[in-house]
C-alpha cells in the first residue's frame, strides 16, 4: 500500500487550508487535533493574554470546539444546544443565534452530563445533531433552519450529544443509548435535503449491520454469516447497545470512514454471554454504500464498560521498515492500538497508562487463534466474582483510561499527545430487565485513585509506531480537555480546576497557564484572524468526571461512581460556561 504524506492526507478531505478554518471539533477529518499555524510558539506563548471572552449563558458541562469559518466563531452549548455565531472582526459580536425547543424531559436519557460536543461545517453549512436526536442544518451566514430530521426516539433512551461528519455530500450520525438497551446505529443522510440514505447497526444481523460476509474483515479474515448473531445468546442483540457516540474520522484516498461502538448492554456480563460482536469495535465503511470494510473487537464480552468510541487518528509512518497508512485509537479499556487503516491488520496494542490490569496484554502472534484478542486476568473480571459480588480495584475503571477527549498528533515530533484517566474501580454487576425507556445498566461502580498515584490524570506523549510512552505530565485530577499540537511546537489543553496549559511537544515542560472562570472540560483550538494567531478553550465544568459539580450530586456512587471518585473537585472551581479567547500582545 502506498503511503499517503499527511499533509497530503489533510488537504484530500478538508475544504481549505488547515490553517484558514476550522470546520470540524477534531481540527481535521483525519482527527488529528494538529494546526499548521506557527506564529504561537514555545518561544513566546509565555506572553499570551486574554484577548476576548464570551457567555455562554448555560451552566453545565462544556465539551467540544468551536469552528471558525470566513471570519466568523460558530459556538455550542450544552443542553438545550444553543448555536451561536460570534463576528471576530468585533470581538465576537453576536451575529445571529439559535435556539432549539426541545423538551426538558430528554435530559434524564443523557448520560454523564447534559454535554455537547460540537457543530461540524460544510459548503455554507453547520450540522447540529441536537440532544433529542433532530439533526438540523442551518445557513452558516444567517442561522436559517435548511431541514431537521429526527433521528431517534429518546422515549426510548435514544439520545445523542455527539458532533457528526459531513462527507461527499452525505452527514453521518450516531446515536447514544447504550445504558438503555438501545440497538444503536450510525445513518447517513443527504446532507442537502435531509433524505436518509443508509442505516448500519453494531449488532444484529448481516442486513442490519450493513455487512458482507464474504469480503467484510476482521483481522484479515471475512467474518462469515451471522457474526454477530452467533455471539449472543437468544434476542440480546436486540438491546445489545454498541452506540456510535463518539468521533468520526475519514480518509479520502481509501474513501473510508471509521469510527468506534460502545459498550454491550447490560454492564452485567452473566445475563449476555459470547463475545456480544460487534460493541467495543473499530468499524471501517464506505461512506455511499455504508457496506463495511473491516471490524476489530477490542474487547470481546466486555465485563467493564469499556466503549470503544474514542477517536480514530489518521497518520501515515514506517512500521518495519515498511510505509503504512495507519489508525491509531486510543481505548477507554488502557490500550492504545495501532492499525493499518486499508486492511484493519492489528500492528500495535500495548498499555497507555501503567495501572492497567484488567488484561496482561493483546495476543499480537497472528499464528495464535487468539490473536488480537486481549489476555484477561481473572482476578479483575467481574463474571470471575459472579453477580451480587464486588470485584474490587480494577483498573483502568468505567470511566476509561481515556474517554471521549481527543488526543493530538504532531508530524514535527511524531507523538500523540493523550489527556488521560489515571483511576480505577470497584464492580459489582446485578440481575437487571429490559423495559424501553428505562435504564438497563445492571452494575454498581465506584471509582477511585490507582494505588501508585492520587493524581487521577495526566498528559501522555505517546510514540504510537513503538507502542511506548516518551514521557507523562501528572495532574491532579483527569484531563477531560481535548488536546491541541500547533507547528510552533506547542501543545495545549486544559484541567479541570479550570486551567488552560501549554506546553513544550518535545519534552512536556510547562510554557504557560492561566485560570478561566471554570474548569475545562472543552477541546483547545487556535485559528488565525486579520494575521494574528489566536487560541480558544470552552470552560464549563462538567462532564461524566465533573458530573457531580454540574448536576448537584452528592451520593459517592451516583454518576456512575464519578461523584466519589471527584469530590475534591468542588473545591478547585464552580459551574460557568465561558469562551476564552487569547493572543500575544500586538
Amino acid at each position: 500500500m502506498r503511503a499517503i504524506p499527511l499533509l497530503a492526507l489533510l488537504a484530500s478531505v478538508l475544504p481549505g487550508p488547515a490553517a484558514a478554518q476550522t470546520v470540524l471539533p477534531t481540527v481535521d477529518a483525519a482527527n488529528t487535533r494538529y494546526s499548521d499555524l506557527d506564529r504561537i510558539t514555545a518561544a513566546n506563548v509565555g506572553r499570551l493574554r486574554v484577548a476576548w471572552t464570551y457567555s455562554t449563558g448555560i451552566l453545565r458541562g462544556h465539551e467540544g470546539a468551536p469552528l471558525v469559518v470566513d471570519g466568523v466563531m460558530y459556538v455550542h452549548t450544552p443542553f438545550p444546544n444553543t448555536v451561536t455565531a460570534l463576528d471576530l472582526d468585533h470581538d465576537g459580536r453576536i451575529l445571529w443565534r439559535y435556539e432549539p425547543k426541545q423538551d426538558p424531559a430528554v435530559m434524564a436519557f443523557l448520560c454523564c452530563d447534559t454535554v455537547h460536543r460540537g457543530l461540524a461545517y460544510a459548503d455554507g453549512v453547520l450540522f447540529l445533531q441536537q440532544a433529542d436526536t433532530t439533526l438540523v442544518s442551518l445557513d452558516a451566514k444567517t442561522g436559517r433552519v435548511n431541514w431537521s430530521v429526527r433521528n431517534g426516539d429518546p422515549a426510548r433512551g435514544e439520545t445523542n450529544t455527539a458532533a457528526v461528519l459531513p462527507v461527499k455530500g452525505k452527514v453521518l450520525v450516531g446515536l447514544s443509548g447504550g445504558e438503555f438497551g438501545v440497538q444503536c446505529h450510525v445513518t447517513a443522510y443527504d446532507a442537502k435535503t435531509g433524505g436518509r440514505l443508509w442505516r448500519a447497526t453494531a449488532t444484529g444481523t448481516d442486513e442490519q449491520m450493513r455487512v458482507d460476509p464474504a469480503r467484510t474483515t476482521s483481522l484479515g479474515k471475512p467474518i462469515g454469516r451471522d457474526s454477530s448473531l452467533k455471539t449472543w445468546e437468544g434476542d440480546q442483540w436486540k438491546t445489545g447497545g454498541g452506540c456510535a457516540w463518539g468521533w468520526f474520522a475519514y480518509d479520502a484516498a481509501l474513501d473510508l470512514v471509521y469510527y468506534g461502538t460502545g459498550n454491550p448492554s447490560t454492564w452485567n456480563p452473566a445475563q449476555r454471554p459470547g463475545d456480544n460482536r460487534w460493541a467495543a469495535s473499530i468499524v471501517a465503511r464506505d461512506p455511499d454504500t455504508g457496506i463495511a470494510r473491516w471490524l476489530y473487537q477490542m474487547t470481546p464480552h466486555d465485563q467493564w464498560d469499556y466503549d470503544g468510541v474514542n477517536e480514530m487518528i489518521l497518520t501515515d509512518a514506517a512500521v518495519g521498515g515498511v510505509p503504512r497508512p495507519l489508525l491509531t485509537h486510543f481505548d477507554r479499556n488502557g490500550f492504545g492500538y495501532t492499525l493499518d487503516r486499508a486492511t484493519g491488520e492489528l500492528l500495535v496494542a500495548q498499555k497507555f497508562d501503567r495501572s492497567v490490569n484488567w488484561a496482561t496484554h493483546v495476543d499480537l502472534d497472528r499464528a495464535s487463534p487468539g490473536y488480537g484478542r486481549p489476555v484477561l486476568d481473572p482476578r479483575h473480571a467481574p463474571e470471575s466474582s459472579g453477580e451480587d459480588e464486588t470485584t474490587t480495584g480494577i483498573c483502568p475503571g468505567a470511566i476509561g483510561a481515556k474517554n471521549q477527549q481527543p488526543a493530538a498528533y504532531s508530524p514535527r515530533t511524531r507523538l500523540f499527545y493523550v489527556p488521560t484517566n489515571h483511576i480505577c474501580m470497584d464492580y459489582e454487576p446485578f440481575r437487571v430487565s429490559y423495559t424501553p425507556g428505562l435504564p438497563y445498566v445492571g452494575a454498581t461502580v465506584s471509582l477511585h485513585p490507582a494505588p501508585d498515584d492520587p493524581r487521577t490524570g495526566t498528559l501522555t506523549a505517546w510514540d504510537g509506531v513503538a507502542g511506548a510512552i516518551r514521557w507523562t505530565i501528572p495532574e491532579p485530577f483527569s484531563v477531560w480537555s481535548g488536546v491541541l499540537a500547533t507547528a510552533g511546537d506547542v501543545v495545549f489543553y486544559g484541567t479541570l480546576e479550570g486551567y488552560l496549559k501549554a506546553v513544550d511537544a518535545r519534552d512536556g515542560h510547562e510554557l504557560y497557564r492561566f485560570k478561566t472562570p471554570s474548569g475545562i472540560v472543552g477541546n483547545v483550538t487556535t485559528y488565525l484572524h486579520e494575521g494574528r494567531q489566536y487560541v480558544a478553550v470552552l470552560s464549563g465544568v462538567g462532564g461524566w468526571a465533573g458530573i457531580g459539580l454540574a448536576a448537584g450530586l452528592t451520593d459517592p456512587n451516583d454518576g456512575a461512581g464519578a461523584v466519589g471518585g471527584y469530590a475534591a473537585l468542588a473545591r478547585y472551581t464552580a459551574l460557568g460556561g465561558q469562551l476564552t479567547v487569547f493572543a500575544l500582545p500586538e
